[in-house]
């Protein structure tokens, strides 16, 4: 032609700031935004700093799901084209509390959120998640929220409290163990090396070099998706809502989903940690910590191996999460990651 003509945008690109100030920006606070990504089928953005959970995000995330409860949307997104997806929860915010005694609005939130996720989770309508970039923390558990996850490639996908002294109280125990140690009950295979494997993910704060190596810790199903290009990340992630609709999706049933080895699984895990500090291998704190990532990860005190409920385990995260929370060397570790960003061995 001789000039510059413009470049056909293909169909499967979705350009979330160009919705920004638009009608179909449809709510707004300082950290998120719920969106129309057109047929039918919302869209959560967050723009917090660092993508951090406050309680504007997870505010927005409830005000999406009650959109979604309306006929005209099919579906739900839930994603961002920030930098990464997200560093997980506010940890100023958290460590401030704590320095305060504030534990009370500290576990208010967490429930909040928990909460939130079992609602993503046991949605009528699908909810699609589309993680990239680093994705940690609470914001690991957002993405493992959806009904069905499509990741970008560039993945680093990790629940990573346990490096500042506190595990995670999201559902992300929960689903390690859903997706680790219940898929082989059926098999009346030996649990207690899933377990182990369980306890390893979140005890060493295991975070994938890529989607793919998510997928081979457990995070990702075979259902869920890799998508190579990030420009289309959130265009491919609406057409699986899309097609999840077209298939007649229905939510999970709540029954036999979370198993819990009880005394026997507490016990094996409780004598490879004492062997660990034996070996002087983790600190008096890493041991208290891992004691009680053994107890949560193992159903708490059952006397034997049972199907619990999902909000069982939560309420032995949250505990967990609290009482670590309240520890001073924990206090100490938060303070250390926000002054240098690297961790403190305490």
């Amino acid at each position: 032609a001789g000039a510059y003509v413009p470049l056909e945008r293909p169909a499967s690109v979705i350009v979330l700031k160009e919705l920004h100030g638009t009608p179909r920006e449809l709510q707004r606070n300082g950290s998120a935004s719920l969106l129309d990504l057109g047929d039918g089928v919302l869209g959560l953005e967050f723009h917090s700093k660092a993508n951090a959970l406050d309680n504007d995000l997870v505010a927005m995330g409830y005000a999406a799901l009650e959109a979604l409860d309306r006929p005209e949307w099919a579906g739900l997104v839930v994603g961002n084209q920030g930098e990464h997806f997200s560093l997980g929860a506010n940890l100023m915010l958290v460590g401030l509390a704590a320095q305060a005694g504030q534990f009370g609005q500290v576990e208010a939130l967490v429930r909040q959120f928990q909460d939130l996720a079992l609602l993503m989770r046991y949605s009528a309508k699908p909810v699609v998640t589309a993680p990239f970039g680093r994705t940690l923390g609470g914001g690991a558990e957002t993405a493992l929220a959806g009904a069905r996850i499509v990741a970008a490639a560039e993945t680093y996908l990790g629940l990573v409290e346990f490096g500042v002294g506190l595990i995670p109280a999201g559902g992300g125990c929960k689903e390690v163990v859903r997706r680790l140690v219940a898929p082989h009950v059926a098999e009346g295979a030996n649990l207690l090396p899933h377990l182990q494997r369980a306890f390893e993910t979140i005890g060493f704060a295991k975070v994938s070099e890529s989607a793919h190596q998510a997928r081979e810790l457990g995070f990702l199903t075979a259902g869920d998706r890799i998508v190579l290009n990030p420009a289309e990340l959130i265009g491919e992630a609406k057409r699986e809502v899309l097609q999840l609709v077209q298939a007649g999706y229905a939510p999970p049933a709540r029954e036999r989903v979370v198993y819990a080895l009880g005394q026997r699984g507490q016990a094996a895990l409780t004598a490879g940690i004492h062997t660990l500090r034996w070996g002087n291998y983790i600190s008096d704190h890493d041991k208290l910590i891992a004691l009680k990532l053994a107890h949560v990860l193992s159903g708490g005190d059952l006397s034997a191996p049972a199907w619990v409920p999902e909000p069982y385990f939560l309420d032995l995260e949250r505990e967990a999460f609290l009482s670590l929370l309240g520890e001073p060397l924990t206090q100490a570790r938060i303070a250390h990651m926000l002054q240098t960003g690297k961790p403190l061995r305490n």
